[in-house]
Protein backbone atom coordinates (compact mmCIF):
# COMPACT_ATOMS: atom_id res chain seq x y z
CA UNK A 1 0.00 0.00 0.00
CA UNK A 2 1.27 3.50 -1.01
CA UNK A 3 0.99 6.08 1.83
CA UNK A 4 0.74 9.68 1.19
CA UNK A 5 1.74 10.62 4.36
CA UNK A 6 5.42 10.14 6.77
CA UNK A 7 4.52 7.96 9.78
CA UNK A 8 7.03 7.94 12.70
CA UNK A 9 7.93 5.87 15.44
CA UNK A 10 9.43 7.80 17.62
CA UNK A 11 11.76 6.17 20.08
CA UNK A 12 15.55 5.78 21.53
CA UNK A 13 15.42 2.17 21.39
CA UNK A 14 16.46 0.93 17.92
CA UNK A 15 15.20 -2.29 18.89
CA UNK A 16 11.86 -1.53 19.39
CA UNK A 17 11.80 0.09 16.16
CA UNK A 18 13.01 -2.54 13.98
CA UNK A 19 10.20 -5.16 15.68
CA UNK A 20 7.54 -2.48 14.77
CA UNK A 21 8.91 -2.00 11.27
CA UNK A 22 9.24 -5.47 10.69
CA UNK A 23 5.41 -5.93 11.94
CA UNK A 24 4.10 -3.20 10.64
CA UNK A 25 5.96 -3.78 7.12
CA UNK A 26 3.82 -7.12 6.99
CA UNK A 27 0.52 -4.73 6.53
CA UNK A 28 1.78 -2.47 3.79
CA UNK A 29 2.82 0.08 6.45
CA UNK A 30 5.96 2.20 5.81
CA UNK A 31 7.75 3.41 9.11
CA UNK A 32 10.80 5.50 10.07
CA UNK A 33 13.13 6.06 13.03
CA UNK A 34 12.19 9.25 14.69
CA UNK A 35 15.31 8.67 17.49
CA UNK A 36 14.71 10.65 20.22
CA UNK A 37 14.06 10.50 23.89
CA UNK A 38 10.99 11.35 25.06
CA UNK A 39 9.31 12.43 28.62
CA UNK A 40 8.37 9.61 30.38
CA UNK A 41 5.97 11.07 33.18
CA UNK A 42 5.88 9.13 36.58
CA UNK A 43 2.00 7.47 36.42
CA UNK A 44 0.39 4.41 37.56
CA UNK A 45 -1.66 4.25 34.29
CA UNK A 46 0.34 3.31 30.75
CA UNK A 47 -2.36 5.13 28.96
CA UNK A 48 -1.17 8.59 30.24
CA UNK A 49 2.31 7.52 29.95
CA UNK A 50 1.85 6.53 26.51
CA UNK A 51 -0.46 9.69 25.32
CA UNK A 52 2.55 12.22 26.82
CA UNK A 53 4.72 10.62 25.10
CA UNK A 54 2.80 10.51 21.74
CA UNK A 55 2.14 14.21 22.35
CA UNK A 56 5.89 15.41 22.94
CA UNK A 57 6.96 13.18 19.82
CA UNK A 58 4.59 15.11 17.54
CA UNK A 59 5.59 17.91 19.38
CA UNK A 60 9.20 17.50 18.27
CA UNK A 61 8.48 16.34 14.93
CA UNK A 62 5.51 18.38 13.60
CA UNK A 63 4.71 14.58 11.70
CA UNK A 64 2.66 11.70 12.33
CA UNK A 65 4.13 9.68 15.05
CA UNK A 66 3.64 6.16 16.95
CA UNK A 67 5.33 5.20 20.30
CA UNK A 68 5.44 2.33 22.25
CA UNK A 69 5.23 1.99 25.56
CA UNK A 70 5.31 -1.34 27.43
CA UNK A 71 5.58 -2.98 30.80
CA UNK A 72 6.33 -6.00 32.41
CA UNK A 73 3.73 -7.22 34.94
CA UNK A 74 4.33 -9.67 38.03
CA UNK A 75 1.63 -11.39 39.91
CA UNK A 76 3.58 -11.94 43.28
CA UNK A 77 5.59 -8.68 43.02
CA UNK A 78 1.83 -6.94 43.11
CA UNK A 79 2.42 -6.17 39.67
CA UNK A 80 5.99 -4.82 39.91
CA UNK A 81 7.86 -3.47 38.00
CA UNK A 82 4.39 -2.63 35.55
CA UNK A 83 4.94 1.21 34.37
CA UNK A 84 8.13 1.33 35.64
CA UNK A 85 9.09 -1.61 33.98
CA UNK A 86 12.48 0.57 31.91
CA UNK A 87 13.35 2.15 34.59
CA UNK A 88 13.71 -1.19 36.71
CA UNK A 89 15.73 -2.67 33.57
CA UNK A 90 17.88 0.04 33.53
CA UNK A 91 18.57 -0.15 37.41
CA UNK A 92 18.66 -3.75 38.09
CA UNK A 93 18.24 -5.42 35.14
CA UNK A 94 16.95 -9.27 34.47
CA UNK A 95 19.11 -10.55 37.17
CA UNK A 96 17.24 -8.34 39.79
CA UNK A 97 14.19 -9.52 38.77
CA UNK A 98 15.54 -13.28 39.01
CA UNK A 99 16.83 -12.39 42.41
CA UNK A 100 13.42 -11.00 43.56
CA UNK A 101 11.63 -13.95 42.54
CA UNK A 102 14.31 -16.84 43.89
CA UNK A 103 11.93 -18.16 46.67
CA UNK A 104 8.59 -18.27 45.40
CA UNK A 105 7.39 -20.72 42.76
CA UNK A 106 4.88 -18.54 41.61
CA UNK A 107 6.11 -16.63 38.39
CA UNK A 108 2.78 -15.54 36.37
CA UNK A 109 3.18 -12.42 34.61
CA UNK A 110 2.14 -10.89 31.69
CA UNK A 111 3.61 -8.04 29.21
CA UNK A 112 1.34 -5.28 28.36
CA UNK A 113 1.94 -3.44 25.21
CA UNK A 114 0.65 0.45 23.56
CA UNK A 115 0.61 1.82 20.65
CA UNK A 116 -0.04 5.53 21.16
CA UNK A 117 -1.16 7.23 17.17
CA UNK A 118 -0.74 10.83 17.09
CA UNK A 119 -1.07 13.36 13.89
CA UNK A 120 -1.52 16.38 15.88
CA UNK A 121 -5.17 17.12 14.95
CA UNK A 122 -7.13 14.43 16.46
CA UNK A 123 -7.27 12.99 19.85
CA UNK A 124 -4.21 10.50 20.89
CA UNK A 125 -5.60 6.83 19.72
CA UNK A 126 -4.52 4.36 21.78
CA UNK A 127 -3.89 0.18 20.85
CA UNK A 128 -3.35 -2.22 23.83
CA UNK A 129 -2.46 -5.78 24.27
CA UNK A 130 -1.70 -7.93 26.77
CA UNK A 131 0.59 -11.49 26.75
CA UNK A 132 -0.22 -13.53 29.43
CA UNK A 133 3.22 -15.64 31.07
CA UNK A 134 5.64 -16.24 33.54
CA UNK A 135 9.35 -15.38 34.48
CA UNK A 136 11.89 -17.81 33.48
CA UNK A 137 14.07 -18.45 36.57
CA UNK A 138 17.63 -18.42 34.46
CA UNK A 139 17.78 -15.50 31.79
CA UNK A 140 18.63 -17.29 28.54
CA UNK A 141 20.68 -15.91 25.96
CA UNK A 142 19.69 -13.57 23.56
CA UNK A 143 16.91 -10.96 22.87
CA UNK A 144 17.04 -7.80 24.81
CA UNK A 145 15.38 -5.87 27.24
CA UNK A 146 12.73 -8.70 29.27
CA UNK A 147 12.68 -10.89 26.73
CA UNK A 148 15.63 -13.49 28.19
CA UNK A 149 13.29 -14.14 31.31
CA UNK A 150 9.31 -14.46 29.55
CA UNK A 151 8.24 -17.27 28.41
CA UNK A 152 4.58 -16.74 27.18
CA UNK A 153 1.45 -18.59 27.87
CA UNK A 154 1.74 -22.08 25.65
CA UNK A 155 5.79 -22.12 24.95
CA UNK A 156 8.40 -23.36 26.53
CA UNK A 157 11.54 -20.73 25.61
CA UNK A 158 11.60 -17.40 26.50
CA UNK A 159 10.75 -14.43 23.74
CA UNK A 160 14.93 -14.30 23.54
CA UNK A 161 14.79 -17.93 21.91
CA UNK A 162 11.70 -17.79 19.81
CA UNK A 163 12.10 -18.14 16.48
CA UNK A 164 8.77 -16.39 15.12
CA UNK A 165 8.30 -14.03 18.45
CA UNK A 166 6.56 -11.23 15.57
CA UNK A 167 3.71 -13.38 15.05
CA UNK A 168 2.71 -13.31 18.73
CA UNK A 169 4.43 -11.03 21.17
CA UNK A 170 2.29 -8.04 23.23
CA UNK A 171 4.14 -5.82 20.49
CA UNK A 172 2.91 -7.61 17.16
CA UNK A 173 -0.86 -7.40 18.62
CA UNK A 174 -0.71 -4.07 19.34
CA UNK A 175 0.68 -3.02 16.60
CA UNK A 176 -1.83 -5.21 14.38
CA UNK A 177 -4.63 -3.63 16.34
CA UNK A 178 -3.40 -0.26 15.01
CA UNK A 179 -2.70 -1.12 11.65
CA UNK A 180 -6.66 -2.31 10.99
CA UNK A 181 -7.05 0.94 12.45
CA UNK A 182 -4.90 2.92 10.55
CA UNK A 183 -5.52 1.36 6.87
CA UNK A 184 -9.46 2.02 7.72
CA UNK A 185 -8.82 5.38 8.45
CA UNK A 186 -6.43 5.44 5.14
CA UNK A 187 -9.35 4.03 3.23
CA UNK A 188 -12.13 6.57 4.64
CA UNK A 189 -9.54 9.07 3.78
CA UNK A 190 -9.45 8.15 0.32
CA UNK A 191 -5.95 7.43 0.58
Amino acid sequence: MQQSSELFFASSNEHKFEEAQRILSNFGISVSLFKTTLEEIQSNSMCEIAKRKAIDAYSKKQKPVIIEDDGLFINSLEGFPGPYSSYVYDTIGNKGIIRLLENTKLRDAKFVAIIAYYNGVDDVKLFESSIPGKISSIIEQGGWGYDPIFIPDGESKTYANMFDKDKFSHRSVALTKFSNWFLDKQKDNGQ
